[in-house]
């Protein structure tokens, strides 16, 4: 199953096609924030949280991604309450195989049974018959691969999900990984200041996989007054999130960056940087200054 994705092409209008059959918009949205304090729990302004997904989709977010971990589970009956019944257009993918006893205790679970039961809850909180992109949340070093895979291609036969993707995995793993099933996105964390996942990225856009950058705004010192981001962003009458964005939007066109945020302006500010274009001078001053 290691044979180059030919068949999903990824294009300079925006859009990319998941597993060749699902385009999305390249500039999607993450979920992760609405959720509560540490992503614990209830949103602190759950209308506000509502208002953010029905903008996020009036702004032409075709994608959202989710994970059954963020709230638990809150996260996912908020997108359903905010925009059930979706739109043809609208992906949403979620994520099982990282749990949580509290805000900042995260464990991989890949125990075959347990990622059933999490796609079949998902299916159930997203209310949907099928899950358009579930991804492996992580690896669990504890099971086998073949085993954690296996089961979500059998929900794949099963017609419960649509497309398998990962999370944050090496080169190696993720071939490994296509020996067992098609994988049609791999997210890993990927910004302007932190680039060390740039192998994977290389290879996704070999393989033409999309790569979806978790933590796409930071900037590091990029930012600071004088610095070669603050200059790109006064140029373009735009803000230092905005430019790092654009960056990620022209580096590459597997590249799905899905800032995530709790308020609409914020939304707002975030969707406008897919209107940014980057010169190329711009683009390598700023790749050159890591």
């Amino acid at each position: 199953m290691s044979t180059p994705n030919t068949s999903r092409p990824a294009d300079a209008s925006g859009s990319f096609a998941l597993g060749g059959d699902l385009p999305v918009n390249r500039l999607g949205y993450g979920a992760m924030q609405l959720t509560g304090p540490g992503v614990w729990g209830e949103p602190k302004d759950r209308d506000e949280a509502l208002r953010v997904l029905r903008r996020a989709v009036e702004l032409g977010v075709t994608f959202i991604d989710t994970a059954d971990s963020y709230g638990p589970f809150v996260n996912e009956v908020l997108i359903k309450e905010a925009l059930h019944p979706y739109a043809d257009d609208l992906v949403i993918a979620t994520k099982a195989g990282l749990t949580r006893s509290g805000p900042d205790d995260w464990r991989a679970v890949g125990r075959p049974e347990y990622l059933r039961q999490q796609a079949e809850l998902s299916l159930r909180h997203l209310g949907v018959e099928r899950i358009d992109l579930f991804q492996l949340h992580r690896i669990d070093a504890q099971v086998p691969l073949a085993d954690q895979l296996g089961e979500l291609v059998l929900l794949q036969k099963e017609g419960k999900i649509r497309h398998i993707g990962l999370s944050e995995v090496t080169v190696e793993q993720l071939e490994q990984a296509r020996e067992i099933a098609d994988i049609v996105s791999v997210q890993n964390k990927y910004n302007l200041a932190d680039r060390s996942a740039e192998d994977v990225l290389e290879y996704a856009e070999r393989e033409n996989i999309a790569f979806i950058p978790w933590y796409p705004m930071a900037t590091g010192e990029l930012a600071r007054p004088g610095g070669p981001l603050d200059a790109a962003a006064k140029e373009h009458g735009a803000t230092a999130s905005q430019l790092a964005l654009a960056w990620l939007l022209r580096r590459s066109p597997v590249m799905l960056p899905i800032p995530g945020t709790s308020r609409v302006a914020h939304l707002e500010q975030n969707t406008a940087a897919a209107g940014i274009t980057l010169t190329d001078a711009q683009f390598e001053a700023l790749a050159a200054a890591v």
